[in-house]
């Protein structure tokens, strides 16, 4: 029994290993004969492509940059006078209209000084008014009269002034707005001139954005600018351009103001972010860009690989003057805007060899990797 299992096992073994070896010659019988047919017929298949059509070359066509929502005015309340701040009139984000009452010092002494200067003051009129008439009557002196005249205007530029200080112990809203923040509360002594609260317009708000040096010398070129915002991701807010800094800030950036459009609900608010992109227009002697992969070297020239009709290949020398940091080449001359050239492979490839342009990436076929 033990050597009929041995027998069986031993003639599998050899079937199996009789056909490993047919297989494998006939795989190699194959490939043979593959490369023996190749070498008799001398066919190569095409090499695939890929194609660009050349055009103008828009180095900047769209950019964004981060912004941030701000009114279209903000303004820190001061006084004009030191003193003691005696009460303010509005709570942070109270709704104030244009000439409320907003803050007031404390105006005992400006009122004193406003009285004294009152009282001088119709004291000296009243004497200035009795040599005008002794004056009128050849009483008076000329020089008299002069010095009475001039002396009235004096104390009165005086008066005005004690009064101008005692009105400046209050501020008034100088436009309809929100009051933002309260920096001091009663009773701090303040000077003149520090802020005490700020308030913002309740208009239109503004988009404030920062662009670079390369970005603002083609500022004749800005085309359009839209905003998109977290709480309205299916749209995009156009804005219109206010102003642009004509200094740079110390961070080398420029501050454009863009206008933002009414009847935008829910409206942006002061403090949001925001990303603005920004569109230029092509210029009308907008030179021509062709992909750097397009660029090849022959004899020290700068060359690129045009399709002809028949999908072969032709050599043409081109001007190539700057590379840009998005990897186009700008070529001031050697092609025609509408020329098909090759933009893969292009040091494999020799003149006149014909070529296989690479199919359009489907819908379905994100990145033509398939």
């Amino acid at each position: 029994m033990l050597y009929a299992l041995a027998a069986a096992a031993y003639f599998c073994k050899k079937n199996r290993d009789e056909m490993k070896s047919k297989i494998l010659f006939l795989a190699a019988g194959a490939l043979c004969a593959y490369g023996c047919a190749n070498r008799h017929t001398g066919t190569e298949q095409p090499p695939v492509v890929r194609i660009d059509t050349v055009g103008p070359c828009t180095t900047l066509p769209a950019l964004e940059f981060p912004g941030r929502v701000e009114a279209a005015d903000e303004v820190g309340l001061a006084f004009k006078v030191s003193g003691t701040l005696q009460q303010l009139f509005a709570e942070e984000g109270d709704r104030i209209v244009e000439g409320q009452l907003l803050a007031r010092l404390d105006p005992r002494d400006y009122r004193l000084q406003a009285e004294a200067a009152e009282a001088e003051y119709r004291r000296i009129e009243a004497e200035a008014r009795r040599i005008e008439a002794l004056h009128a009557d050849s009483v008076a002196t000329s020089d008299s009269y002069d010095k009475a005249r001039y002396g009235l205007r004096q104390i009165a530029a005086k008066y005005e002034h004690a009064r101008n200080q005692l009105a400046d112990t209050e501020i008034r809203a100088p436009f309809d707005g929100y009051m933002q923040r309260r920096l001091f509360d009663p009773p701090t002594v303040v000077a003149a001139g520090m802020p005490v609260a700020t308030i913002v317009s309740a208009g239109l708000p503004e988009v404030v954005i920062n662009i670079p040096a390369s970005v603002y010398v083609r500022r004749r070129d800005f085309e359009a600018f839209e905003a998109s915002f977290d709480f309205l991701p299916a749209e995009r807010i156009p804005l219109r351009l206010l102003s642009i800094a004509p200094k740079a800030n110390a961070n080398q950036l420029y501050a454009a103001r863009l206008a933002v459009p009414s009847g935008i609900d829910p409206a942006p608010a002061p403090g949001m972010n925001t990303l603005v992109t920004l569109r230029l227009r092509t210029p009308e002697d907008a030179r021509l860009g062709v992909p750097a992969t397009a660029l090849f070297s022959h004899e020290g020239e700068s060359s690129v690989w045009l399709l002809r009709p028949d999908n072969t290949v032709e050599r043409r020398t081109v001007a190539i003057e700057r590379l840009t940091n998005d990897g186009t080449a700008v070529v001031g001359g050697g092609l025609a805007a509408g020329d098909r050239i090759v933009t893969s492979g292009v040091h494999r490839l020799h003149e006149g060899q014909q070529v296989k342009p690479r199919a359009a990436a489907s819908a379905t076929n994100i990145g033509g990797m398939l």
